[in-house]
């Protein structure tokens, strides 16, 4: 049974139809959630949220075959939703691919990924979740938009902005590893 037919039957109320469709998603949208909120169970509570709303509102989906990038948006606004009610505190996350890294330097792509990890503490919110559904899912800037229910240039501006936060957070991190290792301190 392939996933149109089966958000056709979740539409219609089947239960293990929506089941079948929610195994075969949650942990690519916890990924997603994970890397947005940086904390496992705020990530799990918005997944959780976000397929409560899926059951609701599926009867509604105009187009089955778009159910991917619909469950995408209603983790993002999620993800959005649970960041506006808590407080803010840093948190600590690992990382974890989708797919196994390619062969390489095992050293640099850890330090490559810390590096990565200290920048995206930096930004907010909505900043990580353009960057993880483009970069992390692979969605393509007009995908982006529809997922997100934007228009395609506020999608490529967001974009933008999020690579020059991002990037101006690693340069800033840099900077200050830089001045505590001069200081004697480990980075």
């Amino acid at each position: 049974m392939d996933q149109r037919e089966l958000a056709e039957r979740a539409g219609r109320g089947d239960q293990d139809a929506f089941a079948l469709l929610v195994g075969a998603s949650i942990a690519r949208l916890e990924a997603i959630a994970r890397l947005i909120l940086r904390d496992p169970e705020l990530a799990r509570d918005a997944v959780q949220e976000a397929y409560i709303r899926a059951w609701r509102n599926l009867p509604g989906l105009r187009d089955p075959d778009k159910l991917d990038a619909w469950l995408h948006r209603l983790t993002v606004n999620a993800c959005l939703d649970t960041a506006r009610r808590r407080k803010r505190r840093p948190i600590e996350v690992e990382l974890s691919p989708l797919s196994p890294p390619t062969v390489g330097d095992a050293t640099g792509s850890i330090a490559d990924r810390d590096e990565l990890e200290r920048g995206f503490r930096r930004l907010g919110e909505d900043q990580r979740a353009v960057l993880v559904l483009h970069y992390y899912v692979g969605l393509t800037v007009p995908a982006l938009a529809e997922t997100l229910g934007i228009p395609l240039g506020t999608a490529q501006s967001r974009l933008g902005r999020a690579l020059v936060a991002l990037r101006a957070a690693l340069a800033a991190g840099a900077v200050t590893d830089v001045g505590a290792i001069e200081e004697g301190q480990t980075a």
